[in-house]
């Protein structure tokens, strides 16, 4: 596949996403988020791939959206407007169901939809300097799309003021909100997304999708249907093959194929 916003390349069983238009601080367009389907869709059956790295270009991770992109939806009908919300919809939903681990390597400001693609990923690491806001209430939009994911990391009182006051917040109060996992020093953020990879090898491919499945099915189920929905699902991971060959490795005290790969 050709890109045209973004590079993509395979490290070893790692795929690594970079949003490729610094000129633009990585700001979003329909292109972009195009490609970040096509390039997501592309590699989800594939075995090889046990996680997806995404970072940005240069000094930002993700301005959000295109400002050109803005403009040309200015005079657009609302039945043109929808279609072009809903690429962004459907990149964020492809990654919320991505079964393989999603760590978003935050090497700089995210704005808007750019902050929408850190809370939708798994695991989020990001440098002490990095600069984050819901700023769409001052051109007179909110940020509604991204609300679906970013609620579920921060919160529905701190998602509602921040982004009724679109202010400007740091990496620290981001880790402190739960939008940010890990704030580690820029020198250091390459040592910590390999550190982070490394662990990974050990967790059970399978396992890993089944646990993003139990953490989405928390939502929809009702308390008694998902304690259910848990007796039936350690039930079925214990008879699995690959639950049976991390018990059986455990107990004769070897590793388990998979971390070897």
């Amino acid at each position: 596949m050709t890109y045209n916003t973004l590079d993509v390349e395979r490290v070893g069983s790692t795929l690594l996403i970079t949003l490729d238009r610094p000129e633009v601080h990585n700001a979003m367009n329909d292109g972009m988020l195009s490609e970040l389907v096509k390039t997501f869709d592309e590699y989800v059956d594939e075995p090889n791939i046990r996680a997806v790295v995404i970072t940005g270009k240069g000094r930002s991770f993700s301005a959000g959206a295109d400002l050109n992109w803005m403009k040309s939806m200015v005079d657009n009908t609302e039945e043109d407007n929808i279609k072009d919300s809903r690429l962004l919809l459907d990149l964020y939903d492809t990654m919320y169901y991505y079964p393989k681990p999603l760590i978003a390597k935050v090497n700089g400001h995210a704005f808007g939809g750019g902050v929408g693609l850190m809370a939708v990923c798994d695991i989020v690491i990001a440098i002490p300097g990095a600069k984050f806001a819901f700023s769409e209430i001052n051109l007179g939009i909110i940020p509604s799309v991204i609300s679906t994911y970013v609620v579920k990391r921060i919160g529905m009182s701190n998602m509602k003021r921040l982004f009724i006051t679109g202010e400007r917040f740091d990496s620290l109060y981001a880790h402190e909100l739960g939008l940010v996992d890990t704030v580690i020093k820029e020198e250091e953020l390459d040592n910590e997304v390999n550190k982070t990879l490394e662990l990974l090898k050990s967790s059970a491919p399978e396992a890993v999708k089944e646990v993003k499945n139990l953490v989405r099915t928390y939502n929809e189920l009702t308390h008694e249907e998902y304690k259910e929905f848990t007796v039936k699902k350690i039930a079925q991971l214990r008879i699995s093959k690959e639950g049976q060959a991390g018990i059986n490795a455990f107990l004769k005290k070897q590793k388990p194929s998979w971390s070897d790969d």
